[in-house]
């Protein structure tokens, strides 16, 4: 009888949560490594703004790849579909670090100034938004959320879409200069969120 294809054996070798942990800790290396430049004095003049601005991006790169994990099984027939919650929790732990870095590095847990940015500065309230919308995410993406949760857990999660709504506002009035970057992330935002409303095709009638 001939052995099992080495294919399946290959599939198999990792369970889908060590995938998704290798994933996880795979894409903490732009952190780490901005992290350790910046305690070794190799990020500029400014390794704050450095970080800050790095992780913001960051976030917004994998909150675009986790609402780019649907429309590319559907239209492509690729399915990245177990890997939609590491990226989630991706965004959000860098989301996170964007906040720490500000509210504790950059203005060293001052709540006069943090109050005066809040109040002056009209983009960190969407960014303020779009962090409190990842954090109710990241708390219910476990199993047991999941399951308590029940239906309701499809239609909490679809706050996703107003968190990538909120983040390219955030992210495109935050320079006090022209910056193109930001508009191009807010279009590729657009097109994944408008290929939702594509109705699905519907089953054919013999």
């Amino acid at each position: 009888m001939a052995p099992p294809s080495s294919g399946r054996r290959r599939r198999s070798r990792f369970s889908p949560l060590t995938r998704q942990v290798f994933l996880y800790l795979f894409c903490l290396i732009p952190a780490v490594s901005d992290i350790a430049q910046g305690m070794a004095n190799t990020l500029g003049p400014n390794p704050v703004s450095v970080c800050l601005h790095d992780f913001g991006r960051w976030a917004f790169r994998f909150l675009l790849i986790s609402l780019a994990v649907s429309p590319l099984k559907r239209f492509a027939g690729i399915d990245f579909m177990v890997y939609r919650r590491p990226l989630g929790l991706l965004a959000f732990s860098y989301a996170a670090l964007h906040v720490v870095f500000y509210v504790g590095v950059a203005r060293h847990f001052d709540t006069h100034v943090l109050w005066k940015d809040f109040t002056s500065r009209p983009f960190l309230t969407f960014g303020v938004l779009t962090f409190l919308i990842l954090l109710v995410l990241a708390l219910t993406s476990t199993r047991r959320a999941i399951i308590a949760l029940g239906r309701r857990w499809a239609k909490l999660h679809k706050l996703v879409y107003v968190a990538m709504i909120l983040a390219s506002v955030h992210y495109a009035i935050a320079f006090k200069t022209w910056h193109t970057e930001p508009f191009i992330y807010a279009a590729i935002a657009a097109v994944l969120l408008s290929l939702r409303l594509v109705p699905k095709p519907g089953r054919r009638t013999v």
